[in-house]
């Protein structure tokens, strides 16, 4: 399909959106080196993320813009998954080379509305290389105010284009209930996510009240945005965020959850039951974890005091129906998984290397200053916050505050005032931001996290998870002599099997 925009080598600048150019994806992609040759640091195994196709011999199913076909091919409005990796990789090695020919400068309020736009046609240009899928066109957003973001977060430019260039992205099989398409890089440090035309315009509006927060405070469990971006493909517009990884790959979770504070119709559908890591909701964590999780004493002040400071950020402004995502990984089961099945085979036991970027882990985003080769021994804790559930077994929690880009607009007032009419209107979780935020750190500080009781025979929240298992074993013999968990779900939890 020809393009409606200028010419095959057209670079634009401007600080409105431009129009849209047509153009036409494909299926066929072959992946292009973007420039980055350095061998990878760390050879460790990750079984846990297969690569697409997620619905291999599935009937058709469509979510939102998201379909996935009976041969398991996904596409995203009318684009291939494929086509769609392959246009991001493109665009995202052009945009940081050409932005690393720019001097380094203070950002300017002006820099928060620029736009560039470069067009990439299928034979080339003097500008962009030649691809094997139709042409496209690629838009960066606030490209110097993201560059300082990623700067203060310590990620450098060919690390964030080794990381999320150097190997094809990986598609993950969950897509949430907006239908949006999740990637994460091969080396785990990213997470891309399709945006609505909403949510990535409201993200450009809180760019400069989002410089500022930073500046005071990168210790944060909100989600660190690097980089927006958008592919204009077969007529449409496909807008993407680049943010921290929040949930590592190389560290097997047992269970999750997606925490309100709210009891309205927040419980896991029986579809999401079905799902291999199905994501639980808050009356599920009441039913399962009704004691809650227990951290030491400063864990929980830390863990409190940057819960509230993110919910009066997010008050300020207006944000609501944000969530937290709580992934727990069980040690004491992990150490208890028979060894004859097919994932343990495929499993390093060697420590995963830690991520590239500052304040990036659960850990890190509470504590104190953290830095590379310092003093934390976030290590030990592969980056998750150390836990115990009631019956004392030792738990990581890797937790982040998500779906931000709601704002109370006219709809969620609408939206808020129909439920509260057939439901008590202070538990439904679209609520007027103030009460929201007190709601959210109400529950988590009350109900979710809990300081831990003095019991001698729990000991030490001091956890040695990067010993061999033999060396593990040994030590929960010694340390520990509570019952056997039924699953992997119960192992997490403090009920009786």
């Amino acid at each position: 399909m020809a393009s409606a925009s200028s010419g095959p080598s057209a670079v634009g600048v401007s600080s409105v959106d431009p129009g849209v150019s047509s153009g036409a994806s494909s299926s066929g992609f072959n992946f292009l080196c973007c420039g980055v040759n350095r061998k990878r640091a760390s050879g460790i195994k990750r079984p846990m993320a297969p690569e697409v196709p997620c619905s291999s011999g599935m009937p058709i199913k469509k979510i939102g813009h998201r379909s996935v076909d009976s041969s398991g091919e996904t596409t995203y409005k009318k684009t291939t998954s494929s086509a769609l990796k392959g246009a991001i990789q493109l665009g995202i090695t052009h945009t940081v080379g050409s932005l690393s020919t720019k001097p380094e400068r203070d950002v300017l309020m002006q820099d928060f509305y620029v736009v560039e736009s470069i067009f990439f046609p299928s034979e080339g240009s003097n500008l962009t290389p030649a691809h094997h899928y139709n042409d496209f066109r690629f838009k960066t957003y606030a490209p110097v105010a993201f560059r300082y973001f990623r700067e203060l977060f310590g990620i450098r430019p060919d690390d964030y284009l080794y990381s999320l260039c150097s190997e094809p992205l990986i598609e993950l099989c969950s897509s949430g209930a907006s239908g949006s398409l999740f990637y994460v890089s091969s080396d785990d440090e990213f997470i891309i996510k399709t945006v609505q035309h909403k949510e990535a315009e409201f993200l450009q509006k809180l760019l400069p009240g989002y410089y500022m927060n930073l500046n005071q405070n990168p210790r944060t469990l909100l989600p660190k945005f690097y980089g927006l971006y958008c592919v204009q493909a077969g007529g449409k517009n496909i807008r993407i965020v680049v943010m921290n990884n929040l949930l590592p790959r190389s560290v097997k979770m047992h269970i999750k959850y997606d925490l309100k504070g709210s009891t309205y119709k927040r419980r896991a559908s029986q579809k999401e039951r079905e799902k291999p890591l199905p994501t639980f909701k808050d009356l599920d964590f009441l039913q399962d974890i009704s004691d809650g999780l227990f951290l030491d004493a400063d864990m929980y002040n830390a863990l409190c005091k940057t819960l509230q400071r993110d919910c009066l950020v997010l008050q300020s402004f207006k944000i609501m129906d944000y969530s937290l995502l709580m992934s727990i990984h069980n040690i004491d089961y992990a150490q208890r998984e028979p060894l004859g099945n097919e994932a343990q085979h495929s499993v390093d036991t060697r420590r995963p290397a830690p991520q590239k970027a500052l304040y990036s882990t659960a850990m890190e985003s509470i504590q104190g200053e953290a830095r590379r080769g310092g003093t934390m021994e976030t290590d030990d804790y592969m980056g998750g916050i150390p836990a115990r559930n009631s019956k004392g077994e030792r738990l990581l929690l890797y937790i982040g505050i998500i779906d931000i880009l709601q704002s109370y607009r006219f709809i969620k007032k609408l939206e808020h005032s129909w439920k509260a009419l057939v439901h008590d209107g202070d538990t439904v979780s679209v609520h007027r931001p103030g009460f929201y935020a007190e709601r959210f750190q109400r529950f988590m500080c009350n109900t979710v996290f809990k300081k831990i009781p003095f019991q001698p025979s729990w000991k030490s929240l001091k956890l040695k998870t990067h010993s061999s298992p033999i060396e593990q074993k040994n030590s929960e013999d010694l340390e520990q002599d509570s019952a056997v968990s039924c699953d992997p779900k119960m192992s997490a939890l403090p009920q009786q099997c």
